[in-house]
C-alpha cells in the first residue's frame, strides 16, 4: 500500500517550497527585527478604495460575477491600458479578471504549456514562475541573466535557449528581484525575433506603474506582438492591495477563451466586492499611486547610496521596489550571508537563492518600507560587514 505522500504527483512533489518562507518562519521568537523582505508595499491601501469596498458590502454586493469579471472593472482596465500603455484589447472578450497576478500567471502557463513543452524563465526571477511551469508538466528552461547587462534580457542569450520544444517565454519587466526594467529599444530586438517563432510571451508587469526615471514601455506595444502576448497585470503593487488578491491577464480572444476554461472551473470569480472597489482604484486613485512612487523612489536613491556607503556593491535599480546588491566579495553564500545578519543583527533580507541558483552571490532588499527601518537597517548592515 502507498504512503500518504506517495500519492502526490512527482511534479509537485519535486518542487521546492518557496524559499522565501524559511526567513519568515525563522523570524518567530526574534525581536527587534527589522524587515526588509517582503515585497509588498508598506502602504495603508487608500482610502477611497476601502471606502468603495465597505459600500459594496454594506450594499450586498456579495454575489458571484461574470467569470470574466465585471463588466464595469474590465472596460476600466481596457480604458487605463489604452491610455498609458496604447494597448487596445476588447473588454468583451480580451480580458479576465483574476484572484491576484499569480493567478493569472498560472492559467496562462497552464493554457500554454504541457508536457514535453519547454517555456523559458530568465533568472533570477519571482519564485512562482518555475513551480507554476512544473505543475502544469512543462519543463523549466532557466536563462541566467548577467550583472553586467543590468539584469536585461538579450537577444543572443534568448536564441541559445530557443528550441523546437519553446513554447512561451516568460518575460517580467520591471523585475523582481533586481529592478532592472526594459526600455522600447532594448525590447525590439527580442520582438523582431521572436516575430518569426511560433512562441507566446507571458509579460508580467505587475510593476509598471513603478519605474524611476523611465516610463514603462510594454512588450505587447511592439509591432507584430500584440496578439503573441498573455498580458499580466494586477492591483496588488501600484495600488497597495496586495491582500486583496485582484490582477487581470489580457490577450488574443482565442486564448482567453481557453485561460477562461480553467479559470471557471477552479476559481469562478474573483471576489464581487473587491472587483467593484477596484473600478475607483482605477478611476479615483491615480494621485495616490503617484505620491506612493514618488517615495520609493526617494528610498531606493537613499538604500542605493547606503549600500555603497558601507562598501556593498549594487547596481541602481530603475523598477519594481528591490534592490539586489552583490555580495561575493564577502566569502559567504547568498543564504549564509542572510542567516547571520539576521541571526546576528536581526535585519531580514532574502537570499538571491530564492529566486533561482542564479541569484547566488545576491540578497533581496526591499524599500517598500519607511525611511527610518532602511536607515537602522543599513546601520547595523554596516556593522555585520564590518566582522566579515
Amino acid at each position: 500500500m502507498k504512503k500518504p505522500g506517495e500519492f502526490i504527483r512527482e511534479e509537485v512533489r519535486n518542487t521546492p517550497p518557496s524559499g522565501i518562507r524559511k526567513y519568515f518562519d525563522m523570524l518567530s521568537g526574534l525581536s527587534d527585527v527589522i524587515s526588509l523582505g517582503v515585497g509588498e508595499p508598506d502602504f495603508v491601501t487608500p482610502w477611497q478604495i476601502r471606502e468603495s469596498a465597505i459600500y459594496s458590502l454594506e450594499k450586498g454586493r456579495t454575489h458571484y460575477t461574470s467569470n470574466t469579471g465585471l463588466l464595469e472593472l474590465r472596460q476600466a482596465v481596457c480604458n487605463m491600458l489604452r491610455k498609458k500603455y496604447n494597448l487596445d484589447y476588447n473588454p468583451l472578450n480580451q480580458i479576465i479578471i483574476t484572484v491576484g497576478a499569480s493567478e493569472a500567471i498560472d492559467i496562462a502557463i497552464r493554457s500554454i504549456a504541457g508536457y514535453g513543452d519547454e517555456v523559458i524563465i530568465p533568472e533570477p526571477c519571482f519564485v512562482a514562475y518555475k513551480g507554476c511551469v512544473n505543475f502544469a508538466g512543462a519543463t523549466a528552461v532557466p536563462l541566467q541573466l548577467k550583472e553586467e547587462n543590468r539584469f536585461k534580457l538579450t537577444v543572443e542569450q534568448l536564441k541559445e535557449c530557443v528550441t523546437k520544444k519553446t513554447k512561451a517565454l516568460i518575460l517580467a519587466y520591471p523585475n523582481n528581484p533586481t529592478g532592472a526594467i526594459m526600455t522600447k529599444e532594448e525590447l525590439k530586438p527580442i520582438a523582431d525575433y521572436l516575430s518569426t517563432k511560433d512562441i507566446v510571451v507571458i509579460s508580467d508587469e505587475i510593476y509598471a506603474d513603478l519605474t524611476y526615471g523611465t516610463k514603462h514601455f510594454s512588450f505587447a506595444e511592439l509591432e507584430n506582438m500584440h496578439d503573441k502576448v498573455i498580458y499580466v497585470n494586477g492591483f496588488s503593487k501600484s495600488y497597495s492591495m496586495t491582500g486583496w488578491r485582484l490582477g487581470y491577464v489580457c490577450a488574443h480572444k482565442d486564448i482567453v477563451a481557453e485561460m477562461l476554461k480553467i479559470h471557471q472551473y477552479a476559481i469562478m470569480c474573483a471576489p464581487s466586492f473587491v472587483q467593484y472597489a477596484a473600478i475607483d482604484a482605477l478611476e479615483q486613485c491615480e494621485t495616490d499611486v503617484e505620491k506612493m512612487r514618488k517615495q520609493y523612489d526617494a528610498r531606493r536613491r537613499y538604500i542605493y547610496n547606503g549600500l555603497i556607503e558601507i562598501g556593498i556593491d549594487c547596481f541602481l535599480p530603475e523598477g519594481a521596489f528591490y534592490v539586489f546588491p552583490n555580495i561575493k566579495k564577502t566569502g559567504l553564500t547568498s543564504e549564509r550571508f542572510c542567516d547571520r545578519l539576521l541571526m546576528e543583527h536581526k535585519v531580514l533580507v532574502v537570499p538571491g537563492t530564492a529566486f533561482s541558483s542564479a541569484g547566488e552571490g545576491y540578497f533581496r532588499a526591499t524599500y517598500a518600507s519607511s525611511l527610518e527601518n532602511i536607515k537602522e537597517a543599513l546601520k547595523r548592515m554596516e556593522r555585520f560587514v564590518n566582522t566579515l
